[in-house]
């Protein structure tokens, strides 16, 4: 258990949102406790679908200004949940988001998964050094739904931490915690998205969840960075949901899901740090 020196969580996250969708009440939580909290975003989004019809001409098959925008909703999200230290991995800009797997975007000259694995793990490298964090979290082998993205992330924060020590975790979405969400929202009088069957969404067995982190009081937050990301994600009122630009419905859940990869396993079941739960803030 981590006790006596600050705590300090590091996360690698591919694109702008996806540290809110996966990871944005965990790092609202461990951010009132008084941890520090640095977050590596590897690319901008410029391939993200916009929802909004005003913002549709930022695309990259318009103006292509979109990951500029989105850096601006990441600095209001990164607010919204804590977040004090943001880095841009390479700095900002230097690498490019590949769009979904078989898409042209993925020959861009910049492109995540064009670029060399061992020069993207050394730029994380330099940053683990300066942190030393003693977590770290990313997505597992699959990136969490196959994004090319997410699993470049996840391959270069796996050679980046082989020497560092600490822990290491995958989030992960377990199929009977997605099941009762999406329950709930069947029951809903009204919702603006299609809720989709059970067995739509990327799961994981539930069996290789390691850590479960009580978010229920950080759902506000949580909430308030989904919309900071207005250009990609949609949140109603009241909100039990939000819905990417396909307009699936995906329950907010009062936990979020970890598999530890690497790191003593003492512990972890309710903390990732390996001790007791920390007292909400």
């Amino acid at each position: 258990m981590i006790s006596e020196e600050t705590r300090r969580l590091l996360l690698v996250h591919a694109h702008p949102d996806d540290e809110s969708i996966t990871t944005g009440g965990t790092i609202a939580r461990y951010a009132a406790a008084g941890a520090e909290i640095t977050l590596v975003t590897c690319t901008l989004g410029e391939e993200g679908e916009v929802i909004p019809p005003e913002l549709r001409l930022l695309g990259a098959d318009a103006a292509d200004q979109l990951g500029g925008y989105r850096a601006g909703e990441l600095a209001a999200a990164c607010s919204a949940l804590g977040v004090t230290d943001h880095r841009y991995l390479g700095g900002i800009g230097r690498w490019r988001d590949s769009g979904m797997a078989g898409t042209p975007a993925a020959e861009h000259p910049r492109a995540f998964v064009r670029g060399p694995l061992e020069e993207q793990a050394g730029q994380l490298a330099a940053i683990l050094h300066e942190v030393r964090p003693q977590v770290v979290v990313s997505y597992d082998a699959h990136g969490g739904y196959g994004h090319p993205d997410h699993i470049r992330a996840h391959e270069i924060t796996m050679a980046a931490t082989r020497h560092t020590g600490g822990r290491v975790f995958h989030v992960v979405s377990p199929a009977s915690a997605v099941a009762r969400g999406l329950a709930g929202l069947r029951l809903a009088s009204e919702l603006p998205f299609r809720v989709p069957a059970d067995g739509e969404l990327a799961t994981v067995a539930d069996e290789l969840v390691t850590t479960t982190v009580d978010v229920s009081g950080q759902l506000d937050a949580k909430v308030a960075a989904l919309r900071a990301h207005r250009s990609q994600v949609s949140v109603p009122s009241p909100a039990s949901c939000y819905a990417l630009s396909n307009g699936i419905a995906q329950p907010l859940l009062t936990a979020e899901y970890f598999t530890l990869a690497r790191g003593p396993a003492e512990g972890v079941r309710t903390d990732l740090f390996g001790g007791a739960a920390e007292e909400q803030a």
